[in-house]
């Protein structure tokens, strides 16, 4: 049986987010989103949903772990993969270490959106 030990929500908005990449392009998704995620985004119809969409994840997991975007947690230390199924996290660096620390066995993430947000929750499970 598992325990949640961490949860997180965010709602990020998708306009907020589009106008960000129009103005800073490569500077704001380099440094916020790896390469898979760029790369997944940028093939949709609609990239800035997708990038609001993981955005938003990042900062739910930032919620969960108890960090947010802080005590050696950094953005792109939070990815979004998809491998045929649902999306999911992949924890790297300080995020990857926090998640241990907290005893951390697997999470699950849910991504949604409306026309105008983006949203995400996290759960963080231990055994």
């Amino acid at each position: 049986m598992a325990n949640i030990i961490g949860l997180g929500l965010d709602a990020t908005d998708i306009h907020r987010i589009a106008d960000t990449i129009e103005r800073y392009g490569d500077r704001f998704t380099g440094r916020i989103f790896t390469e898979g995620e760029i790369a997944y985004c940028t093939r949709r119809r609609v990239p800035a949903i997708h990038f609001a969409g993981r955005f938003a994840a990042k900062e739910a997991a930032m919620k969960a772990l108890g960090t947010g975007h802080s005590q050696g947690v950094l953005w792109r230390d939070v990815e979004v993969v998809r491998h045929g199924g649902p999306p999911q996290l992949q924890l790297h660096g300080g995020a990857a270490r926090r998640f241990a620390a907290m005893g951390g066995h697997s999470s699950l993430l849910s991504i949604t959106h409306s026309d105008a947000l983006a949203l995400a929750q996290v759960l963080i499970l231990a055994r």
